[in-house]
């Protein structure tokens, strides 16, 4: 075996050895830096992919708590998963249920009221002003817009893009069905799963590794759990203000808050700022209401809610939550928003225990 320096002298010799060949070595070089990018395209191809794959992981982890209960509660494992995806199936086609007809009901509303809102723009005292600082020009601007919603030529390029939104919307449930049967997957076998990771590391590692990765996936999945039941409370706040104040489309926006609120720390502040504005359309009074009565809600959410609810996840820094949240937002939007905490929360979790503790045993 060789000592530290022959083999760093080594390493060194055969690095001037290659530099004496430029050909060889500026070969070798070129095709390093070919296959890189190479497997930065396939990882951007793929991109798509390991998104559903990653959501569909998180979601079993966030299912695993559940089913650990109800085993716990005297079911077999598989009565306990079919009854556990069973129900968090149904909450997601009942929350299709109240998103779809909604926004195509406004779709409707909208299409139909287009008439009647160009009428009155037409009429409004700012078009006359207009029309008295452009003159002809306003009118023909208006002209062309008339004679773009007349000519069947237009009809082809509207039609490309509801095509356009219809593969969109196909895709988007295309790539939901994806998640759920891979979440399937991944909830009935996790324990398969976490066993053949512990055999990939060393067999005097191994008792190391399972303890921290049970911890791990513990903690993802009592802060995934937290954060839906969280979200829930927030949608029933949001819905009984709706009704009791008579803002609109009270079903729509409480599902509006379940998904925004999802978002750690800054998604309820996020939603009351959305909420208000919104309810400014209803009135002032009701969006002031409104404003005062989601604010408290948000204090009874930080100081008892949030406590209680999140008891067996590991602590994680305010800052590090809006840190991650911004920085898994700019990278996959809202998947990586919602996923960045309990990443977040595993990287403290092996630096508490794995990297902290090998720096005090240094002298």
């Amino acid at each position: 075996m060789r000592s530290g320096p022959e083999a760093t002298r080594t390493k060194l010799r055969t690095a001037l050895d290659a530099l004496g060949h430029p050909f060889g070595f500026g070969f070798v070089l070129t095709l390093g830096a070919l296959t890189a990018v190479v497997l930065a395209l396939a990882l951007s191809s793929l991109t798509t992919v390991l998104m559903y794959i990653l959501l569909a992981l998180f979601v079993a982890l966030g299912l695993d708590p559940a089913v650990r209960a109800l085993e716990r509660a005297g079911l077999g494992r598989p009565a306990a998963i079919t009854l556990t995806f069973t129900a968090f199936v149904l909450a997601v086609v009942g929350v299709l249920a109240l998103i779809i007809p909604a926004v195509v009901g406004q779709i409707v509303v909208f299409v139909q009221r287009i008439p009647g809102f160009v009428d009155d723009v037409i009429r409004s005292e700012a078009y006359a002003r207009l029309r008295e600082m452009f003159g002809d020009g306003l009118g023909t601007l208006t002209g062309r817009v008339e004679d773009f919603l007349t000519d069947p030529g237009s009809l082809s390029v509207i039609g490309g893009g509801a095509l356009q939104a219809g593969f969109g919307i196909a895709n988007g449930f295309s790539g939901l069905l994806i998640v759920l049967v891979l979440s399937l997957y991944f909830l009935a076998s996790l324990r398969q799963m976490k066993q053949s990771f512990y055999r990939l590391a060393p067999a005097r590692s191994r008792e190391v590794l399972e303890d921290l990765t049970e911890r791990i996936t513990q903690s993802v999945g009592g802060y995934l759990g937290g954060m839906v039941i969280l979200a829930l409370c927030n949608a029933a706040v949001v819905l009984i203000l709706h009704l009791v104040l008579g803002l609109a489309f009270p079903a729509l926006m409480a599902v509006t808050a379940f998904c925004i609120t999802l978002i750690p720390l800054v998604g309820t502040v996020l939603f009351w700022v959305i909420g208000s504005v919104l309810a400014l359309f209803t009135g002032p009074v009701p969006a002031l209401f409104f404003a005062i009565a989601y604010l408290v809600y948000m204090q009874v959410e930080a100081y008892l809610l949030t406590p209680r609810v999140m008891t067996r996840v590991i602590a994680v820094p305010g800052s590090l939550v809006v840190i991650g949240a911004l920085v898994g937002g700019t990278l996959l939007g809202l998947l990586g928003a919602l996923i960045a905490i309990p990443v977040t929360a595993a990287a403290l979790l092996v630096i508490r225990n794995v990297v902290i503790p090998r720096q005090d045993a240094k002298t």
